[in-house]
């Protein structure tokens, strides 16, 4: 079986509304999923829906619900917004499938059966947004847990314990020698200090007689998983581990290790610290740990989004208000993959307008009014490749290695420079003028046909990011939907002799700015 790119999302904790974040980082994954199917790669795109946990289960007292009813509640606003910014997921994760309960269950006891969990007493402070004990590190400078925690209860009581703090030396040693395994560097640099400062055992249970919203451990039945233990199980037991009697199969192996695409505030300690630890316990070698790819937060005004700010942005609203390919096209522009972004409505429409309706809109409009009025849409294609085609190949390859490194905002760039330069080669060789002269037919023929070209390339490099303008691109331009990257670097796959241009329809209209009150 062939080596499939796969590509996961943390999965969307179902406490909490869907907001621009979150839409972001869907959105990355799924434009770097595209861009593999692009380029004819096997792929496997995972994300989902973490429905556990102890503020599961107290929201849903406090509506009068159960549990289930109330995450799935959640989970289908999650569904239909990722269905209208158009996710192209192979599967979705929900951490009450039962599927997904017994693959935790087996590892659970694997772990168990091999010493890695026991069972001891603990009293300490425990933070209920977090889901976890603190220790005096978690302490301000006052000696108070800070308001990031949330309600903070001092408990007593007896749990099951990972031994953690055994696999903190194979963990660093793991980092020190893999710098890629997370994206951007300074992020590893960030984890490395923090295994460093490593000490102490993960509490991996909760009892029944606190938490009953869970799934129940396999060895003792008074007690379900922590939340994190389970929720990052989701990204094997999904892929297919242990989907059978025996753990691993050809389906998991030729999509494992995924790329997992996570924010910032999850890599330590639940991605960088937790999952590879447990995954080496469990007996995967060093090749088998997946690299992370972090990004960070979306602000406005230099704040994080959150709801006690009051500055949460719903991105389905923004979708319907502009449209997804508006949304989806401003977030992975403006964004530096692993940067923070800040947020501006006035800045997505002024992005759209010029990148968009202006610069590829408008190209497009131009190049197929030009090709029908002064060819009836015939081109004829330069007997030899010129320096223009050899150029715009160069400028491909430039937008693959960007997207080969996840810098999808400079792959764009690269992509929307193409556009630029078209534009500038319009009012440089004025075809309007060359077409009065019939001793520059071959010129203006050349001309069209390097716009034309140039216009091909670009609806294939927009495809991940702008699936339908991509299609509709291909259909004015009369070629094929869904053509491969190689199609774009191949001058044998470059427009025919004779090829005839469809007819423009807008495909960005302009954006109008509303008008201040």
């Amino acid at each position: 079986m062939a080596k499939t790119f796969s590509i996961t999302t943390a999965i969307d904790y179902t406490n909490a509304a869907p907001h621009i974040g979150h839409a972001y980082e869907k959105i990355l994954a799924d434009v770097l999923a595209r861009y593999h199917r692009l380029k004819g790669e096997p792929v496997f795109f995972l994300t989902g829906v973490d429905q556990h946990g102890q503020k599961v289960q107290q929201s849903a007292q406090k509506q009068g619900i159960e549990p289930a009813e109330f995450a799935q509640a959640v989970t289908t606003k999650f569904v239909a917004l990722w269905e209208k910014l158009g996710l192209s997921h192979d599967a979705w994760a929900a951490t009450t499938d039962p599927l997904h309960k017994g693959v935790v269950q087996k590892i659970l006891q694997q772990l168990f059966d091999a010493g890695e969990i026991y069972k001891a007493a603990h009293s300490g402070f425990y933070s209920v947004r977090q889901e976890q004990f603190l220790t005096d590190k978690e302490r301000g400078p006052d000696g108070e847990f800070g308001p990031e925690w949330g309600e903070v209860n001092e408990i007593t009581e007896e749990n099951y314990y990972f031994r953690l703090a055994k696999h903190r030396d194979w963990l660093l040693g793991y980092i020190n020698s893999h710098p890629d395994y997370v994206t951007p560097s300074f992020r590893q640099a960030e984890l490395r200090n923090a295994v460093e400062r490593l000490s102490g055992d993960l509490c991996i249970s909760r009892p029944k007689a606190r938490l009953e919203w869970g799934i129940e451990l396999p060895f003792d039945a008074g007690y379900v998983t922590y939340v994190w233990f389970d929720a990052l199980i989701n990204y094997i037991s999904f892929a297919g581990y242990w989907n059978g009697s025996e753990p691993r199969n050809a389906e998991f192996e030729s999509r494992w290790p995924a790329l997992h695409v996570i924010g910032k505030d999850i890599i330590i300690p639940a991605h960088g610290v937790y999952w590879p630890i447990m995954l080496h316990a469990a007996g995967f070698t060093d090749a088998e740990i997946p690299p992370l790819l972090v990004h960070g937060y979306i602000n406005i005004a230099g704040a994080k989004m959150s709801k006690s700010l009051g500055n949460i942005v719903d991105p389905a609203v923004l979708a319907e208000k502009y449209s997804p390919g508006a949304l989806r096209y401003y977030l992975m522009r403006e964004t530096a993959t692993g940067q923070d972004m800040e947020f501006a409505e006035e800045r997505l429409v002024s992005r759209y307008n010029t990148d968009l309706a202006n610069d590829l809109g408008n190209l497009l409009n131009r190049t197929l009014n030009m090709a029908q009025r002064y060819r009836e849409g015939v081109l004829k294609r330069p007997v030899a490749d010129t320096p223009w085609l050899t150029e715009g190949r160069a400028i491909v390859e430039q937008y693959v290695a960007k997207m080969d490194q996840f810098l999808v905002h400079a792959a764009l760039e690269a992509a929307m420079g193409l556009a630029a330069k078209c534009n500038a080669y319009i009012e440089a060789q004025a075809p309007w003028k060359l077409a009065k002269d019939p001793a520059h037919a071959g010129q203006l023929d050349e001309v069209l046909y390097h716009l034309a070209e140039s216009l091909r390339l670009l609806s294939i490099l927009i495809a991940p990011v702008l699936p339908d303008a991509a299609c509709g691109m291909a259909a004015q331009l009369n070629i094929a939907p869904d053509a491969p990257l190689s199609a774009a670097l191949d001058p044998a796959a470059a427009l025919a002799d004779g090829h005839i241009l469809g007819k423009p329809t807008p495909l960005f209209p302009r954006i109008e700015a509303e008008a201040k009150p």
